[in-house]
């Protein structure tokens, strides 16, 4: 079942579309149920109103999984270049101006998105939801995978399960390196990363250096975190039919004790 309300978000200074998944057993018992915080949350669910038309069809698929969780999605901000600037904790890096191939000073705004999510949101989905309170996990695709990752360094004792699917690491690749080499992480239970072979279309030399930067966090990653779990996609591709594809697997990993 799908719940949808708008949340003042204060460190924005804005209102932001919630989507809430909880399964259909919710209704049916008075158990408690742990959490996973998503980005970009027009994509996340159901294919109408997505942006581009496809989404993770996260909704069917819950449903037929009967995966007992609940799932919060937070709407991306559409305006101008926003999701950029919540996503990055840092303004855009040298190794991304030289990627993208030109200067940018967008990002610097995901330590208030995050601050939302910590101290307004989950407090309310805690209080309205039975939730686990301290089975708390978050996943995100692309620049979601970037400020996923950012939280699990900023709050391991909240967000104890991880997915970075594809993540955008390129824009605050100097500044995320650092943070993860200098943050305590043994709080986080695990962590997943994927990256395709085709996520930059048909630039084979592109794609290797995407991958390289992703793979330099993972190893540092992979060395504080007990259990983690790195996947090529062969032929995956930057887009949401095949992050769709890869859905299934990312929350088998996460929730193997609950599947």
């Amino acid at each position: 079942m799908l719940e949808k309300f708008n949340v003042y978000m204060s460190s924005l200074k804005q209102e932001r579309m919630i989507r809430v998944y909880f399964p259909d057993s919710y209704k049916e018992s008075n158990k408690r149920y742990p959490v996973l915080y998503m980005h970009d949350g027009q994509n996340v669910f159901e294919d109408e109103g997505a942006i581009k038309g496809v989404s993770l069809g996260l909704k069917d698929y819950l449903d037929k999984k009967n995966l007992e969780i609940i799932v919060v999605a937070i709407d991306l901000n559409p305006e101008g270049e926003e999701r950029f600037n919540e996503y990055c904790p840092w303004v855009t890096g040298a190794i991304a101006e030289k990627m993208i191939g030109h200067p940018s000073s967008v990002g610097g705004k995901g330590e208030q998105y995050l601050d939302f999510i910590v101290n307004e949101l989950k407090p309310l989905i805690d209080r309205k939801y039975r939730t686990l309170e301290n089975q708390t996990s978050m996943a995100g695709i692309s620049l979601g995978g970037l400020i996923s990752t950012y939280a699990a360094c900023r709050y391991p004792r909240i967000f104890k399960r991880i997915a970075a699917i594809s993540p955008g690491y390129y824009r605050n690749q100097e500044e995320l390196e650092k943070f993860v080499k200098n943050s305590d992480l043994s709080g986080v239970e695990k962590f997943y990363m994927d990256f395709g072979t085709h996520e930059i279309a048909d630039d084979k030399e592109r794609n290797k250096e995407f991958t390289e930067m992703i793979q330099t966090i993972y190893e540092i990653l992979d060395s504080k975190i007990a259990d983690t779990l790195y996947q090529t996609i062969e032929n995956g591709e930057h887009n949401y039919t095949s992050f769709r594809k890869r859905i299934p697997h990312v929350l088998a990993y996460l929730f193997s004790d609950h599947c």
